[in-house]
């Protein structure tokens, strides 16, 4: 089992940064690509992004390219979404999600490929 806790949501002005975090514990995320989600009201959840279990390859969805990166420090078992240029549609619930690849590199860009979940931070964004 793993488990997940973000962090790092809030409230900031458009064109503004905020940094998300996401600890693991109970397994060590080196064996899992690991993937950020958000969920707008009223809407269904979305891929944002995704990075394989070494860091080495990362995707994006189309809206946050360029704006977004995602990161890893396996050593402390912890992920990151830097958000930068941050706009009024961003805002939404950010989840990050965990999915067991045996230690082979992929990505994974659909939610139901994921098994663990955290619980969610809120991300606003005012104009």
């Amino acid at each position: 089992q793993v488990q997940l806790v973000e962090s790092g949501g809030g409230l900031v002005q458009a064109g503004g940064s905020l940094r998300l975090s996401c600890a693991a514990s109970g397994r060590t995320l080196s064996s899992y690509t690991m993937g950020w989600f958000r969920q707008a009201p009223g809407k269904e959840r979305e891929f944002v992004a995704t990075i394989s279990r070494t860091g080495r390859s990362t995707d994006y969805t189309d809206s946050v390219k360029g704006r977004f990166t995602i990161s890893r420090d396996n050593a402390k078992n912890t992920v990151y979404l830097q958000m930068n240029s941050l706009k009024p549609e961003d805002t939404a619930v950010y989840s990050c999600a965990a999915a067991n690849t045996y230690l082979v590199e992929r990505l994974f860009s659909g939610e139901n490929q994921y098994a663990y979940w955290g619980q969610g931070t809120q991300v606003t964004v005012s104009s």
